[in-house]
């Protein structure tokens, strides 16, 4: 019954910057591996970044490497996907994913899904 909410999108200039942040629903991110994931205009689901739940550790698809950060606050419940050098192959909905795992051939988002978050970059 875990629920996640997303918030912080927006339009924004490439090269510029955004912050996401996802909210749980009581202790959610100390028991659920979280993910981020996106989904362009006519293209499938995307994973984007994701965390542990126990030790921290961080992945991140290969389109985001050295731009995104994804962290996470557990006495505030939160994580966030810190957003760099953003360019218009950005501009997607994100999802914030309460219970990813990692299989064979990539990210699979389990449990809970927000209702996603529209970020548009302008060139």
């Amino acid at each position: 019954q875990v629920k996640v909410i997303e918030s912080g999108g927006g339009v924004v200039q490439a090269g510029g910057s955004l912050r996401l942040s996802c909210v749980g629903s009581g202790r959610t991110f100390t028991k659920y591996a979280t993910g981020w994931f996106r989904r362009a205009p006519g293209k499938e689901r995307e994973f984007v970044a994701g965390i542990s739940k126990n030790d921290g550790t961080t992945f991140y698809g290969d389109s985001v490497k050295g731009r995104f950060t994804i962290s996470r606050d557990s006495a505030k419940d939160t994580v966030y996907l810190q957003m760099d050098s953003l360019k218009p192959e950005d501009t997607a909905v994100y999802y914030c994913n309460a219970g990813t795992r990692r299989y064979e051939g990539g990210w699979h988002g389990l449990d809970a899904w927000g209702q996603g978050t529209q970020v548009t970059i302008s060139s």
